[in-house]
């Protein structure tokens, strides 16, 4: 598991503020909406109160929201409802394409074996090459929509030679038990879940295909107005993870009752996160392009977009 070192973060996150602070004012007495996910490093972050302690004495609130996947919480934050999340790959290219409210703020390091697709245990399906003609069920706009993309390519088939069917996750499941999907893409904890559960086969991980960062994203109003919030929030995240590193039992214990996913799921799960959080790299940007270049030549994207012009970089 890769860490970015606490200097390099203190680095980025004040090079952040700096960078922001250039345009607007740090605005106190307000409230910062966060969207999160069902797991992740937000949950822990909600359930221990540090992002509220590190911004008390700057006279702000936090509101939370839980939203069932990345699609969803970036409409919400390309429509106003909140200020901050936190998404894999795929989202915020959809949503850059839809609004230029979005910005990049921060990434965690690659995370290749926390999506997969998968298949039932029994399934005669050995390889994905075996997909062609069948039906998998995913996200629309997920990160696991670009893994099964290049997972395709990567074996000589084209996206469409599989059916797609678009459900969300808890959904995807139910449809995957009944055996109405031939495969599933999907992620953890979820991914975990119908692995320790259901016993579902993996066909393929991330690995060797695509990266599978995380993204903390923000409305481009809210980053550029209050660079010390988001300073604190990226501050918090590394807090978290370095917890979740040092003592990843506790991190279960703590996350099971607050989430209901069950401990040998969350220890699954925990065990291929990637934990650090920093500034964007030339080298991430690069890889959100293709992310964002793939989707618009296979006609999915209202328009091409340059993932650069989303970023909001120390020092520029």
């Amino acid at each position: 598991m890769t860490t970015l070192s606490r200097r390099t973060l203190l680095a980025g996150t004040a090079g952040l503020a700096a960078a922001l602070g250039t345009r607007t004012a740090f605005a106190a007495g307000i409230e910062v909406r966060v969207g999160f996910q069902k797991y992740g490093t937000l949950v822990l972050l909600k359930g221990r109160g540090i992002l509220e302690k590190k911004l008390e004495p700057l006279g702000v609130s936090v509101k939370w929201a839980e939203f069932a996947a990345g699609p969803q919480m970036l409409e919400a934050l390309n429509a106003g409802a909140i200020d901050i999340g936190q998404t894999g790959e795929a989202p915020p290219i959809f949503a850059q394409a839809a609004s230029d409210n979005l910005v990049y703020l921060a990434n965690e390091p690659p995370a290749p074996k926390g999506e997969a697709i998968l298949v039932p245990k029994d399934s005669p399906i050995q390889s994905v090459k075996d997909l062609k003609g069948k039906v998998v069920g995913l996200n629309k706009g997920s990160n696991v929509h670009f893994l099964l993309v290049k997972a395709l390519e990567k074996d000589g088939l084209a996206y469409a030679d599989v059916t797609t069917r678009f459900l969300p996750p808890a959904d995807a499941r139910a449809a995957f038990e009944k055996g109405v999907l031939d495969a599933w893409a999907i992620w953890d904890p979820f991914q975990a879940a119908a692995e320790v559960a259901i016993k579902a086969r993996t066909l393929t991980t991330a690995e060797g295909i695509v990266p599978n960062y995380q993204f903390y994203l923000g409305s481009r109003k809210f980053a550029e107005s209050n660079p010390k919030v988001v300073a604190a929030l990226i501050a918090s995240i590394d807090e978290t993870n370095a917890w979740i590193q040092k003592d990843p039992a506790a991190a279960v214990a703590e996350l099971a009752p607050t989430t209901g996913i069950p401990a040998p799921v969350l220890s699954v799960a925990i065990a291929r996160q990637s934990f650090g959080v920093g500034p964007l790299t030339d080298k991430v940007i690069a890889d959100q392009q293709l992310v964002a270049d793939t989707f618009a030549e296979l006609g999915l994207l209202p328009k091409k977009i340059v993932v650069a012009d989303a970023v909001i970089r120390p020092g520029l």
